[in-house]
């Protein structure tokens, strides 16, 4: 296991070389890939001494020095903080956000900032005031979005492990067309607290990694209660990096995996025929696989830009340039915050901002937003009826494959049907992964896994059981 063995070679070498080698590839390529906003070099060789003086007397952490890349909507303690828009520009958040602050209590070494989606809104990476992400795989491609930074400065070897956000698909997408491991936690299992997020009913943070087992490791660190976060839920004291450690060949015979007929309408050819052979290799395994239908996917980007819409447009109300952010000026009021966004917010921010703002109006609440929250209980039985008979929901991240930077940009439409397979997941609150699983024209192909809210081991089992059943590590 990649992680595992990164984290031997650590212990018995040195934890401050092995971040400087990290700056050095940071500095000789992301001025290209364009994965990080903000570094924080000083203060990482600062914390890798002192974590090189624990590991010396075996009294480390969890993450033992891994070097750690962070989505930039979540707050740093001293670093920017800007969510990839000139409205926070040269905001330095005051303080750590939860998962920042678990993340250095068990000596993970933060390098920096990663780019984004402006406010995370976008599906592939290319809107963010700071400039485009490029693909590492391929940098004439979008790596997807909205944490298009953390899932490159994975690809890319700067970090060993990254946190990014999932309101829609926002972890699995990149991760999908990085070519490397994301996983959207059950709503309430990582606290928010210090993130900003797009919709606050359907988002948390969440991790990326080079295998299971570093999704796992960084789960057992994030999760859990905080009184902070007043919708975060106590987790058991069960660790989900054992149940990765302990997974067998023989446990893939006991799991019951549905794969949806409506996961593969639409979806790239080559994409289809190489998730349809996973699916094959589990059940050579002796996984038992059923097709089960879920009618009401059709309706979910419908629902869930609706949802997010609304929820975006309240959020969106403090940046109005008096307490926070870039601040143009005016007359009045009134002049002075729609001067302050005019000409601070991008195309797509001030889309969704005016969208929001029409749906939730009085005259039409009932008409749209009010409708979508109904429906939204559809999906979210569509997927309890899944998991009353079955372990896991298996399909293709993304029905595409990834598109050359600058192809979507002007078709929003185009963009938000990419989220088809992956906005399911947010709406019902379950957790769900991505996983690289092969390569259409020398492009990464993502499989996607759900499993039901708070079954987080269920999830990662199934993401083991891939691994194994693929012939990998």
């Amino acid at each position: 296991m990649f992680t595992k063995d990164l984290i031997d070679n650590l212990l018995s070498s040195s934890v401050e070389e092995h971040l400087h080698k990290k700056i050095e590839e940071i500095k000789k390529k992301d001025k290209e890939i364009n994965s990080f906003i903000t570094l924080g070099i000083e203060e990482a060789e600062k914390k890798a001494k002192e974590i090189q003086k624990k590991i010396d007397e075996n009294k480390q952490g969890k993450l033992s020095g891994l070097v750690i890349s962070i989505k930039d909507n979540i707050a740093v303690s001293n670093l920017r903080m800007t969510c990839g828009s000139k409205v926070l520009e040269n905001y330095i958040a005051p303080y750590d956000a939860t998962v920042t602050n678990l993340i250095k209590k068990e000596d993970g070494i933060i390098i920096g900032k990663c780019n984004m989606d402006e406010f995370a809104c976008g599906s592939d990476g290319t809107s963010s005031y700071f400039g485009p992400t490029k693909n590492p795989v391929n940098l004439d491609y979008v790596p997807g979005g909205s944490s298009s930074g953390s899932a490159a400065s994975i690809a890319a070897n700067f970090s060993d492990l990254s946190i990014g956000s999932d309101t829609g698909g926002s972890i699995r997408c990149p991760a999908s067309f990085c070519g490397v491991y994301g996983f959207k936690p059950s709503y309430g299992m990582v606290s928010r607290y210090g993130l900003s997020d797009m919709a606050m009913s359907l988002e948390g943070p969440g991790p990326f990694a080079k295998d299971t087992y570093g999704i796992a490791l960084l789960l057992d660190v994030i999760t859990g209660k905080d009184p902070r976060d007043t919708v975060t839920i106590e987790r058991d004291s069960s660790s989900y990096l054992k149940t990765v450690e302990d997974f067998k060949e023989c446990d893939i015979k006991n799991l019951k995996i549905a794969y949806a007929k409506e996961f593969f309408e639409g979806v790239d050819e080559g994409i289809k025929k190489i998730i349809l052979d996973k699916i094959g290799n589990l059940e050579s395994h002796g996984a038992k696989i059923e097709e089960v239908s879920l009618p009401n996917l059709k309706y979910a980007i419908s629902i869930y830009y609706l949802v997010v819409f609304s929820e975006f447009s309240s959020a969106m109300s403090k940046f109005d340039g008096f307490k926070y952010g870039h601040y143009s000026g005016g007359q009045d009021i009134v002049e002075a915050v729609s001067s302050t966004r005019e000409t601070a917010m991008g195309t797509e921010v001030k889309r969704r901002v005016l969208l929001g703002t029409f749906i939730t109006m009085e005259e039409v609440r009932g008409k749209w937003y009010t409708k979508a929250l109904k429906a939204r209980s559809v999906i979210k039985d569509d997927f309890k009826r899944i998991f009353n008979s079955y372990d896991l929901l298996i399909g293709p991240t993304m029905p595409t494959l990834p598109w050359k930077i600058g192809e979507r940009i002007s078709d929003p439409l185009a963009m938000y049907s990419a989220d088809i397979l992956t906005v399911s997941a947010n709406l019902a609150g379950v957790c769900a992964s991505s996983q690289p699983v092969g390569k259409v024209k020398g492009l990464p192909v993502g499989l996607q896994l759900h499993a039901n809210s708070l079954s987080e081991s269920k999830l990662l089992k199934g993401m083991r059981a891939v691994e194994i059943a693929n012939g990998g590590m």
